[in-house]
């Protein structure tokens, strides 16, 4: 039998594939009739904007033509909304795929990538695919005031002469996370110009902290700077996988070179501009999202355990050593939280801030399972 392992190349054999968590289908399908509290993926309890569902209909009929390679429309809306020129843009599937790819590109078996050590798991995956080596970055200490969270300093003192490109986020998945502005660009201008700053803005459109800043707004002064965001968590379009870079265009220009042909498809791409346009929706999702968070982090305190600062839409929540059983406890009753085993901290569970009654059926079940 042909030795497959043998024949990947040295980055390839050293990688772990990325874990979801749970089969979700296999659980769904064991759990009917009833309906499970899927709290583990970060997905938008309150859904798609209407106009998105709307404009995924208007799609339908021309299913049998390639989507638009270019993605022009969703460019130029992205553009007029965050003040680039649609040269500044690359479409992803996904955000997955274009932090996979910005190491593809910028990084090799002779570079080094730095992330922080609970950084998001697609970071360590890019570096390694690429055969490059990672350097991760000590986090915040438990008893910090961002427990967990980015260590600017040490992200800065681990970049080295080989160093081409340093991936974090903010705010931070799996920790919830964040940092400010003027945090931020005091990193960025002790970093050299050589080295790529990656930041990961999956979850911006949930700050509400006022000494937050989106690093969007120094793309223009940072060649070296790529921001990436996504239309699959606060816009709730998880199921069609859109993503986007802003980046310099030069750099822009260069990611094109291996970008898959028509990455993004005609639905996707239809629904993301739509989504975009609907402020009211995006809005109303928020400030759900943010009354939930706050109930849900006090309900889970009052409980007396240890939930760290979010600005997201889920929470970091630390269940000690009963953490596995717990989580498995709550799979059997129908209530599905993110094991965080594969981030080195076995004793928490990442938990999605859901709808009131969600919420709710989370805390019945987590009293029984605790009693």
């Amino acid at each position: 039998m042909t030795e497959f392992e043998g024949l990947a190349n040295a980055g390839i054999r050293a990688l772990r594939a990325y874990d979801p968590g749970h089969d979700l289908v296999a659980l769904r399908r064991a759990a009917a009739p009833a309906r499970l509290v899927e709290l583990g993926s970060n997905e938008n309890p309150y859904g798609a904007s209407p106009k998105a569902k709307q404009a995924i209909v208007d799609v339908l009929a021309g299913l049998h033509i390639y989507p638009d390679p270019l993605g022009g429309d969703l460019k130029r809306a992205l553009a007029a909304k965050h003040g680039v020129d649609a040269a500044n843009l690359l479409l992803g599937n996904g955000t997955h795929e274009l932090l996979m790819q910005l190491a593809q590109v910028f990084a090799g078996p002779d570079d080094e990538v730095v992330a922080s050590q609970y950084g998001f798991a697609v970071y360590a995956l890019a570096a390694q695919a690429t055969g490059a080596t990672l350097r991760l970055a000590s986090a915040l200490p438990r008893d910090a005031a961002m427990p967990r969270g980015h260590d600017l300093d040490a992200l800065r003192a681990a970049i080295g002469p080989r160093t081409k490109l340093v991936y974090l986020a903010n705010p931070n998945n799996p920790t919830g996370t964040w940092f400010g502005d003027k945090a931020f660009e005091d990193f960025l201008a002790g970093v050299p110009e050589h080295v790529l700053v990656v930041v990961d803005e999956a979850y911006a459109e949930f700050v509400d902290a006022p000494e937050y800043a989106s690093a969007l707004a120094l793309v223009a002064r940072h060649p070296n700077l790529i921001v990436t965001r996504t239309f699959s968590k606060a816009y709730a379009l998880a199921g069609l996988r859109v993503g986007y870079a802003v980046a310099h265009p030069q750099l822009i220009a260069v990611m094109e070179r291996v970008r898959e042909s028509f990455n993004v498809n005609a639905l996707g791409l239809a629904a993301a501009e739509a989504a975009l346009a609907d402020a009211a929706h995006l809005a109303a999702s928020v400030a759900g999202n943010r009354e939930q968070r706050q109930a849900l982090a006090e309900a889970l305190r009052a409980r007396g355990l240890a939930v760290s600062p979010s600005q997201t839409n889920f929470l970091l929540v630390e269940f000690g050593d009963a953490t596995a059983y717990i989580e498995a406890a709550l799979v059997e009753r129908g209530v599905i939280l993110r094991p965080m085993g594969g981030y080195g901290l076995g004793d928490c569970l990442r938990i999605t801030v859901g709808t009131a009654d969600e919420n709710a059926r989370l805390l019945a079940a987590l009293d029984e399972v605790m009693a």
